[in-house]
């Protein structure tokens, strides 16, 4: 019987047969595509005719398919929907699969054949097309060791694999403690909740087989929790228990991972000649080094801080006039900022939610993309890996753009966080393949029967990874490598952060936001509280996102640190870190940056792209309003359609005409007057 993972996928769309597939496929898919992939690489390597683009480039980039195939479904149900024999496969295809690339990338036959046609590159007769592959070609088999030889290949090749292996048992220690850690609730600790949290932490509950409320580790229930409860010792229970994930010891402990990683990484840059990691990641993103990083940080840190510190007054006193003597904890935060907010901006969130349906936001994010690009969105009835996902068909003026997956809701097979991936990514060589894209968030799932709500944050989530689906869908590249997503990590939150920005705008509100029992639309006072409201907080805001940034850059951009959660104490403490805010994400659950490479010495590429989101639609602004039909023309002929394709500050400069400076950032964040 043929595995379905390798065969044809003959239905619509050639969409993965989900239903056809079961977890005894993987490992016998995976090692059969592996061996195909190899013998494609040696075809290549030991080919007797002299290296051409056509037979060496070309023929890399259309080689493992198969393989290709096989990866997209693991990774996708192995993230979003996880069991305990998908993590055992996990834990094994990791260091398989790092080995394999590795493998290729030390290959000296193969390497040998790039650089010969890196070294006769002008003679050539390249477009800029293949010009740009064969450059990402040769640099990345250089930065990925193939010059070196003997011992300190074998040695890399090592590092690759143990680095591997880390970053799964990182990510799966990470789920095992957001999965298994919950608060079971009393009647009398549900007082002062607003429904929408009442309803989740019951749906939480019957999740978790309990028969009354839980509180979770999901960021879309504690959050609102510690918002609302008034219950002291509650609020500090759970932020302790969120605060602590990675690191509660035992068997799911993160600690020494993260050491390991650390160490090993720069071990990694220094065999391939840099001082340290940060400087071998960063000589590939816009920022260039980590000067011009810490730069932008500590420009942002400076005003972001005095902003927190004068708020930390605030709810300080608000705090002592409730009869709480003491210091304004971190698991105090958020309730009296909540309180000021209604207070100052009389903007209540549980007033807010029932405007804010999930189904009404999908459909106010496609309107955009509409409008914007002309895109047209079509459910599809197609098998799906979990009940929750649904699938769109997109098509432009009658023609296929892509297929579209959402998968909203949260569940304790589901990694935290919300991300953006291509099952299938859009490319013309060695033929059209239109792309396959999936957003997954982790939103509240409502009592069965009851519409989806979202906070106001969690329809900015769902806005941000349609962005990231956006430039994956308008891809219009001819080589898949460069497709899409596959940008500078520095640049590839400029369209997820930009298209955040039309959330905000008053019509898509007015049309959008209505009231999930009447189906008003929002009142027009509320609609201004909201936007007015939009900069609330963000002194908070910004002093956790930007401390988690510099502790990242640190660990890199130097020694590896013997013991990371001193260096993480000494950072913190040299910064001023104001006492009643933590990072955002605490080294032993930071998965952006431990859980793989991705963002290793890359979290500040948020606020990189924030300075050039705030810019690019204020574009819009100077033109004819957020839909202008010429800057949407600009956007996507320039930057959504080119992905890889050219470097990203020329696609930039090209769309807007030159870089931006940090000030549309700071005047997007409210900062800009701030001492």
């Amino acid at each position: 019987m043929t595995n379905p993972l390798l065969s044809d996928w003959t239905g619509p769309f050639e969409l993965a047969p989900f239903d056809a597939i079961s977890d005894e496929d993987f490992a016998p898919a995976l090692d059969e595509a592996l061996t195909a992939h190899k013998a494609e690489i040696k075809a290549i390597a030991e080919n007797p005719e002299p290296p051409t683009f056509a037979n060496t480039v070309e023929a890399l980039e259309n080689g493992g398919k198969a393989l290709e195939k096989v990866l997209s479904v693991f990774f996708t149900v192995a993230g979003a929907d996880s069991n305990p024999r998908r993590e055992e496969l996990q834990r094994a295809f990791s260091p398989k699969i790092a080995a394999h690339y590795a493998e290729i990338s030390a290959n000296k036959a193969l390497f040998q054949r790039v650089a010969d046609l890196w070294a006769r590159k002008d003679e050539l007769g390249l477009d800029a097309d293949q010009a740009r592959i064969l450059y990402l070609s040769h640099r990345g088999f250089v930065r990925s060791g193939a010059a070196l030889d003997g011992a300190e290949a074998e040695r890399m090749k090592e590092i690759k694999g143990r680095l591997a292996t880390l970053g799964t048992s990182f990510t799966q220690n990470l789920l095992a403690d957001e999965r298994e850690w919950f608060m079971e609730l009393d009647e009398a600790d549900l007082e002062g909740l607003p429904g929408f949290v009442v309803e989740a932490a019951r749906a939480a509950g019957e999740e978790k087989g309990k028969d009354g409320p839980v509180v979770t580790l999901s960021r879309s229930l504690i959050v609102p929790f510690l918002q609302f409860s008034p219950r002291r010792d509650l609020r500090e229970t759970a932020f302790r228990a969120w605060a602590a994930r990675g690191e509660n010891g035992g068997a799911t402990d993160n600690r020494e991972a993260v050491a390991e990683i650390l160490t090993l990484r720069e071990e990694r840059a220094k065999l391939l000649g840099y001082d340290n990691f940060a400087d071998y990641k960063l000589e590939t993103e816009m920022a260039g080094e980590p000067g011009k990083v810490r730069e932008l940080l500590h420009n942002v840190w400076r005003p972001a801080k005095a902003q927190a510190l004068a708020d930390q007054a605030v709810l300080a006193e608000m705090m002592h006039a409730d009869g709480i003597n003491g210091d304004l904890e971190a698991w105090d935060w958020r309730y009296y900022a909540e309180k000021r907010r209604k207070a100052e901006h009389d903007l209540d969130e549980a007033a807010l939610k029932p405007y804010l349906q999930l189904d009404r936001m999908i459909e106010a994010a496609f309107d955009c993309a509409n409008r914007l690009f002309g895109l047209e969105f079509s459910p599809l009835d197609v098998p799906l890996y979990h009940p929750d996902c649904r699938a769109w068909h997109v098509t432009r003026g009658g023609a296929d753009v892509a297929v579209f997956i959402g998968d909203y809701f949260a569940r304790g097979s589901k990694r935290s966080g919300a991300w953006c991936s291509a099952m299938r990514a859009q490319a013309k060589v060695p033929e059209v393949q239109i792309p396959v894209v999936i957003n997954v968030c982790n939103f509240s799932k409502p009592p069965k029967g009851q519409a989806a709500l979202l906070s106001y944050d969690d329809a900015r989530t769902l806005f941000h990874e349609f962005g990231h689906a956006l430039h994956q869908m308008l891809s219009d590249v001819k080589y898949e490598s460069v497709s899409g997503t596959s940008v500078a990590r520095d640049f590839v939150e400029l369209p997820s952060q930009l298209y955040e920005h039309w959330l905000e705008v008053p019509e898509v509100l007015e049309k959008f936001a209505t009231h999930v029992d009447t189906g008003e639309v929002m009142p027009r006072d509320m609609l201004e509280k909201v936007l007015t409201a939009a900069n609330f907080d963000q002194g908070f805001q910004t002093v956790e996102y930007v401390a988690s940034a510099l502790v990242d850059l640190e660990f890199h951009d130097g020694p590896a640190p013997a013991d990371p959660m001193a260096k993480q104490a000494e950072i913190l403490a040299d910064l001023g870190m104001p006492k009643a805010i933590r990072m955002r994400h605490a080294t032993p659950h930071f998965a952006h940056v431990f859980s793989g490479d991705g963002y290793s010495s890359g979290y500040y590429s948020y606020m990189w792209s924030e300075v050039m989101d705030a810019d690019a639609f204020a574009a819009f602004e100077e033109a004819g309003g957020a839909f202008d039909p010429a800057v949407a023309k600009s956007l996507e002929e320039n930057i959504l359609s080119k992905g890889g394709s050219v470097e990203a500050d020329e696609l930039y400069t090209r769309f807007r005409g030159r870089l931006p400076g940090v000030e549309a950032l700071l005047k997007g964040r409210g900062l800009d007057k701030v001492a």
